[in-house]
């Protein structure tokens, strides 16, 4: 039977929570691990819903895996070439990764087209186009991506967009290309560098991540060893944005201010109170919030994605009116509806969310529609007055662990059902 979040809402959050390893950077340094030869460790591990089907999928082409005390052990000797399933891959967009992983360890791979949030299309034409001009034959029939990489070369690359996905499947693929690749136009976030960390960590070298070139001189073949992930970014971003839409006064651990730039200056403008630390964030509101006017949605270093669902809850109850574009999904403003059935006052046109602030929420039946917006909608049965239900919770451990029981220790009252 399908989880539910009962939440007894007028909570405010005070103390201090930790940031877990971030899912978006796990994800690619799994698939990555399919270049390796020996043994991985993985620390600052997190077993989330869409870790544990990574980790199905690694199963599936060799790679065995244990998990104990905060680190996957990976043992990748055995890797052998598979066939990514639609079973598998229909649930976890990131399975698309191991087609760069495949290309470069085998030359060749067979990928059914990935699964994931119901956001957009998410198109992975940027991935493909990328592999062609490296010479990789690519059909697609039935639900499949073949791919023949037997005459793939190194050469440079010019991503139509800077798509965080084609980026790291690129630099896999070209860890392990005899030459130099040169990405141009490549995705800047913080996980887009904590993948080259990981491969020069196992012998790649990578240079230039966090830039908009990214260059790759192939070597032969990579080596096992270990590695720590970073803190996820997006789920202190939650963590704040649901203490600063409650109120109260809460110390992110873990977090990293240079990975939430954009966040932290919207934030301000809203007259809460944030300290920065070198490896947290403290963020106080004692009052309520001013809107902020206008918020776009944009790649890193700009304002992510991945946090519009939850700034939208925050814009809801704030004081004053708000406009919120998304530019990056077409189908992202999910979370609106549900909102409104707790009393927001939210009118979505395309790619804009007019948004009038009001001072209560009420309780209510509300479904999360992808992962962040069922993050959001947690916050949102926090501030609410009386008992709302959140349903569709599965959506939410994709990318939280245990986020009830984090935000019980805030002093939330969330029972999952």
């Amino acid at each position: 039977m399908e989880n539910k979040f009962i939440i007894n809402g007028k909570t405010k959050l005070f103390g201090s929570v930790n940031v877990d390893g971030a899912k978006n950077s796990l994800l690619p340094v799994l698939a990555a691990t399919v270049l390796c030869d020996g043994e991985i460790e993985i620390k600052n591990f997190v077993n989330l819903e869409d870790v544990k089907v990574m980790l199905e999928i690694l199963k599936t082409l060799g790679i065995s895996s244990k998990i104990d005390s905060g680190s996957c052990f990976l043992q990748t000797k055995n890797v052998k070439n598979g066939k990514i399933t639609h079973e598998l891959s229909k649930k976890l967009r990131a399975s698309i990764f191991l087609l760069g992983a495949l290309l470069g360890r085998f030359r060749s791979a067979v990928v059914a087209f990935p699964g994931g949030c119901k956001i957009g299309e998410r198109p992975i034409d940027i991935h493909l186009k990328s592999f062609r001009s490296l010479g990789v034959k690519i059909i697609e029939m039935h639900g499949y991506i073949f791919c023949d990489a037997s005459k793939m070369k190194s050469g440079s690359v010019v991503l139509d967009f800077p798509s965080v996905g084609a980026t790291e499947s690129l630099m896999m693929c070209a860890s392990v290309l005899a030459g130099k690749t040169i990405i141009k136009n490549a995705a800047k976030e913080p996980e887009i560098v904590d993948l080259q960390n990981f491969l020069n960590k196992m012998g790649a070298k990578v240079f230039g991540a966090g830039s908009d070139t990214i260059e790759i001189e192939g070597v032969k073949s990579l080596r096992g060893g270990e590695f720590s992930v970073m803190p996820d970014r997006i789920v202190a971003g939650t963590y704040l944005l649901a203490t600063a839409t409650c109120g109260g006064d809460v110390t992110v651990c873990g977090a990293k201010a240079e990975h939430n730039q954009s966040l932290i200056s919207f934030l301000k403008e809203t007259a809460c109170q944030i300290e920065i630390f070198s490896d947290k964030i403290r963020l106080k509101a004692d009052k309520r919030l001013s809107s902020i006017p206008l918020i776009q949605t944009n790649p890193f270093p700009l304002f992510p994605t991945d946090l519009q669902s939850q700034m939208l809850v925050l814009q809801s109850v704030s004081e004053g009116s708000c406009v919120l574009q998304e530019t990056v999904f077409e189908n992202r403003f999910g979370c609106a509806s549900e909102l409104k059935k707790m009393g927001a006052k939210i009118i979505v046109k395309n790619q804009f969310a007019h948004i009038q602030g009001v001072e209560k929420l009420f309780g209510a039946d509300v479904y999360a529609t992808d992962l962040r917006c069922g993050a959001a909608l947690v916050a949102a049965g926090m501030k609410a007055e009386g008992y709302t239900t959140v349903y569709n919770v599965s959506l939410i451990d994709r990318g939280y662990e245990r986020i009830e029981e984090k935000y019980n220790l805030l002093g939330a009252d969330i029972k999952r059902i």
